[in-house]
């Protein structure tokens, strides 16, 4: 004997108000205490392995240091891809893990992939620097800002940098506190080549004395009366004339002279920086704040804020903090504006249930659905969901479905109390009747979206609050729906028994004369059917496709870019230039800008750009979306029409993960020159196409480089090795670090190097002087040295999974999606012959939309085949299942016309409206179908009972579609749900057209049901 749920709910009221206010006042405890971040936390499984090789050239770095890390990091069964960047004297090696490793065993594996990389260093050349391995590449930093400290020293500045850091790491739930582009100092020691030479001075030995005398030594201890004393010697220099006062011995003599007779000393900002920022053309530094990782964003945005205003005293005058992205104001207000948009469809739907079924059916379905809607929230809580962008999301997408139960439910009660019946024994009815066959369509509807709940890759990650929260937020409208609704519509229903067809209103009669007509018409209305599914499908053609769409946050990128090698003092002038250009425009309400490098990750679905002298990059701040696409034309247009030798290009920021180029085409193979070659082959193409910009390749352009031509037999005659040629040649250039400096907490370099008339004319450099051992004197590089050769190499190879790696990348017009500029290049870049030994694959959004698609699709039989089963389980037979599973992929005829009138693009959210409609078109046909099977068990006719199956059906469909609809109506208006929106509101309005006709057909052609045989 079956459980009486609904009779239940009633008789026992206690239990169904604990429901109640479990749901309420949970719901209310988790919208005050739920996390809240911008976008949903997914991992960045990444890390870099840095190794400096002083010297050596980038193919020297390739060979010797990147292949054999590479060798080694390839052997851990958890990698996924190993690219690599090899530059002069460096090299860059990132590793990405597996889809199917979680946030909770990546620092199990970066443990593993430390101890290889470490294994790995006795295979590395001498000269080589230890390696480092840095998994907190994809920290991210969501409160950002940037100091301005006009008239501040640079010595005052650091330590303001410092003050700011340590004081914010105080604050609770701050995990990390990141500055930069602070100017660093530097004691330049400047020595003259004639004064080394007439003091007969080597140049080893004046290195090696600041070296030695200001290096701290263990000095040992003694016992004394049994006490045990440690000697210590002095710290070293510790001021500026310490150094001056420095003494130096003259090999071969007992003479001594100090060194401020040999050189003069400064203290000053370095010469050359390795990074720089600006905000509104002033010098400044950033402050990167990122907080604990299960912590409230907003709470701890507060704290800071809260922080920095008790500070406010200490910080001196003219010191200015600027926000240039703040998380959790960004945050707050979306939220804030997700829970207007919920509200304003909650009471959306329940004003249209008033309308449609009566205001005390509206209410009780509307209650209902409050009650579900803050049962989620509830269960996020305890659950640890978040509330962000997607979680909410999902809320508002599974807004038919939650009211769908409750409106079956309800209907069932009413037309049982206009028959005649007391509440008890109506809600009992319309319970029994209707729960097995919701519940089975909840789970489908539910398992229509297990593609995302059990996809492992980083779109799975990112969009698996949205699997969760459709799921709690389901079942939990199943139960209400069987419980709570019984109970509100026999305390609330109030019906009179007028013994009148509760069906005779002109709709439902329109509606009994349309089916009986297409009934009678079944193979041709199935022929319509079926051929207007096949147009809309050759259709979909024409629709755009997309990955994720351009976020709605109000700023922009522009990244600039000199040809490869140039001085970081040029990008600073030109930046500094384009920086006033900028903020010339109107809209332009901020610009921050960064020299060397870019910003660091202020957001999860910004990837920084690694360090580079030739790179700039601009953060521009605007009151509003509207100006973007056209002051980022204006300004692309403008600047490269200044700068010609520059690549300028504007970005702007995406939703959910993706980033980089939108178009790469990549080459493997051996030859560099090749590579170079099919490169450019590619770019011609892209070029000539004339729809796609910002054409470059990742290898960037050749830098010149100056080789002396050294004569081994000249210099072994003069007691010259090539080590002492090349310390003699970095003196007489860059300079070269003697020491360091120790001052409180800082370590300031100390470089010798010649004055600046001798290192700015690089014609003097044969002139310059080298040390002979054998002679004991200085002799002209030129006698060991014939002339200096000036070539062209490649200073940044990059490699993928231990292949050199050219990838040739372009972004498409901004009125195009990246796919249709794809498709216009795709076939003739593939058409490029490629020599043996040579392979050609896709990057970009292609990449990267193919992957998360396969990664869904991988799993989306797993859940497809649950839901057949399901499907078969609720009726024990084949036919009703094959009619429901027949209905679905007509509902993309909706979905086209809606796309397609809208202009909208079909992007990865589109296709998770897909899934949606699907579960709400398959859940409509389950209850219509079952309808039928109940009423032909009763007795009825096949036909009477297809019919009135479909009238009793009319108003809870056309309600759950058209509350569904114009819920979705504040979604219209967000960039990320906009297609999405439009999916499920074209699907659905066809859809509900799909179940109250085509199942109807379907049933009577699959059953033989005879139209005129209701008449006998």
């Amino acid at each position: 004997m079956s459980i009486d749920i609904a009779r239940a709910a009633i008789e026992r009221p206690v239990n169904t108000w604990l429901i109640i206010l479990t749901c309420l006042i949970g719901g209310l405890w988790g919208l005050s205490t739920v996390g809240r971040l911008e976008d949903p936390a997914f991992t960045i499984k990444q890390a870099l392995v840095i190794t400096p090789y002083p010297g050596a050239t980038a193919e020297e770095v390739e060979l010797e240091v990147t292949e054999p890390l590479e060798s080694a990091i390839q052997q851990l069964p958890q990698i996924k891809h190993i690219t690599s960047r090899s530059k002069p004297g460096i090299s860059e090696i990132e590793v990405e893990i597996k889809d199917t490793y979680d946030g909770n065993t990546m620092p199990q594996v970066w443990d593993e992939l430390r101890r290889k990389v470490g294994d790995a260093q006795k295979t590395l050349p001498e000269g080589a620097n230890p390696s480092t391995v840095n998994d907190d590449f994809g920290d991210v930093f969501g409160i950002f800002y940037a100091i301005t400290a006009p008239g501040f020293s640079d010595r005052e500045i650091l330590d303001l940098a410092k003050f700011l850091r340590r004081e914010l790491l105080t604050v609770t739930n701050v995990a990390k506190v990141e500055t930069a582009g602070m100017r660093t100092e530097t004691i330049y020691v400047e020595v003259s080549n004639a004064r080394l030479a007439r003091f007969g001075l080597p140049m080893a030995e004046v290195l090696n004395t600041i070296s030695s005398e200001n290096r701290i030594a263990d000095a040992g201890a003694v016992t004394i009366d049994d006490r045990r004393i440690r000697i210590t010697t002095s710290a070293g220099f510790d001021s500026v004339p310490a150094i001056e006062a420095l003494r130096i011995g003259r090999p071969g003599s007992t003479e001594q002279i100090s060194l401020i007779d040999l050189a003069e000393i400064r203290r000053e900002p370095t010469e050359i920086p390795d990074h720089l920022v600006h905000f509104n053309g002033m010098p400044a530094f950033t402050l990167a704040i990122s907080g604990v990782t299960d912590a409230n964003i907003v709470t701890i945005g507060q704290a800071v804020e809260a922080r920095l205003a008790e500070l406010a005293p200490r910080i001196p005058l003219g010191i200015e903090i600027h926000p240039i992205y703040e998380q959790h104001k960004v945050v707050d207000q979306s939220i804030d504006d997700f829970i207007v948009n919920l509200i304003i469809s909650v009471s959306i739907v329940i004003l249209s249930l008033c309308l449609m079924m009566g205001w005390r059916v509206g209410l009780i379905v509307g209650a209902t659905l409050l009650l579900t809607v803050l049962g989620t929230v509830f269960l996020m809580r305890v659950f640890h969901i978040d509330m962000e962008r997607i979680s909410l999301g999902a809320l508002i997408i599974a807004m038919g479905m939650l009211v769908d139960n409750a409106i079956v439910v309800a209907e069932g009660m009413l037309i049982n109390m206009q028959h005649g019946m007391n509440g008890k024994d109506a809600a009992t009815i319309s319970v029994k009747r209707t729960q097995l066959p919701l519940l089975g369509a909840t789970v489908i509807g539910i398992m229509a979206f297990s593609g995302i709940g059990l996809s492992p890759d980083v779109t799975g990650e990112f969009l698996f609050s949205l699997f969760a929260v459709i799921g709690m937020s389901l079942l939990l409208s199943w139960i209400l729906a069987i419980t709570v609704t019984p109970l509100f519509g026999h305390l609330f229903l109030k019906v009179e028994q007028t013994g009148e067809d509760p069906y005779r209103a002109w709709v439902y009669q329109a509606y009994r004369k349309t089916l009986t007509a297409t009934l009678k018409a079944r193979a041709l209305t199935a022929l319509i059917m079926v051929l207007l599914t096949a147009t809309c499908f050759a259709g979909f053609g024409l629709v755009k496709q997309a990955f994720f769409p351009d976020a709605n946050t109000p700023l922009f990128y522009i990244h600039y870019q000199l040809p490869q090698g140039s001085d970081i003092r040029s990008t600073e002038r030109d930046i500094g230039e384009i920086d006033a250009i900028i903020r010339a425009k109107p809209d332009v309400v901020s610009v921050a800008s960064f020299i060397g490098r870019g910003a660091s990750r202020y957001m999860l679905t910004y990837a920084p750009e690694q360090p580079n002298s030739s790179y700039g990059l601009f953060i521009v701040r605007t009151e509003n979306l509207d100006p973007i696409p056209a002051l980022a034309a204006e300004l692309k247009n403008e600047l490269n029409a200044a700068y010609p030798n520059a690549e300028i290009r504007t970005e702007r920021l995406m939703f959910g993960p993706g980033g980089g180029a939108k178009i790469e085409a990549r080459f493997s193979g051996p030859d560099s020159a090749v590579l170079r070659r099919l490169g450019n082959e590619a770019l011609d193409i892209m070029r000539a196409d004339g729809n796609l910009i910002d054409l470059r390749t990742n290898w960037r352009q050749k830098e010149l480089v100056m080789k002396p031509v050294y004569s081994p037999e000249r210099a072994r005659i003069a007691g010259i090795g090539l080590s002492d040629l090349a310390q003699a040649l970095q003196f007489a250039s860059t300079g070269i670090q003697a020491g360091t400096y120790r001052e409180d907490d800082k370590q300031i370099p100390i470089v010798v190097r010649p004055p600046d008339a001798e290192r700015r004319d690089a014609k003097q450099l044969r002139d310059r002087l080298v040390w002979s051992n054998a002679d004991q004197s200085y002799i002209p590089i030129a006698q060991i040295a014939e002339h200096f050769e000036t070539v062209s190499e490649d200073t940044l190879i990059h490699r993928r999974n231990r292949v050199r790696t050219l990838i040739a990348q372009a972004d498409p017009l901004p009125e195009l999606t990246a796919d249709q500029a794809f498709r216009r290049i795709r076939a003739q870049i593939e058409a490029i012959p490629l020599p043996s030994g040579y392979r050609f694959e896709w990057g970009g959004e292609y990449e990267s939309s193919t992957d998360a698609q396969t990664a869904l699709n991988a799993q989306i039989p797993v859940g497809f085949v649950v839901m057949l089963v399901i499907s078969i389980l609720l009726f024990g037979k084949v036919r009703q299942p094959l009619i429901i599973w027949l209905v679905v992929p007509m509902s993309v005829c909706g979905v086209v016309i809606g796309l397609l009138i809208s202009n909208q693009p079909f992007s990865f959210m589109a296709l998770l409206g897909l899934l949606s409609l699907s579960g709400m078109l398959m859940k409509n046909a389950i209850v219509l179908v079952d309808e039928i099977d109940a009423q032909i068990d009763e007795g009825k006719h096949g036909h009477a009972a297809i019919v009135d199956a479909g009238v009793s059906r009319l108003r809870p469909v056309f309600l759950a579609a058209g509350t569904t609809i114009l819920g979705m109506i504040p979604l219209l208006t967000d960039a990320f749900f906009a297609s999405m929106a439009v999916t499920i509101m074209g699907g659905l309005a066809f859809a509900t057209v799909l179940t109250l006709i085509a199942v109807p057909v379907l049933y009577a052609l699959f059953f033989g049901v005879k139209a005129e045989a209701a008449a006998k």
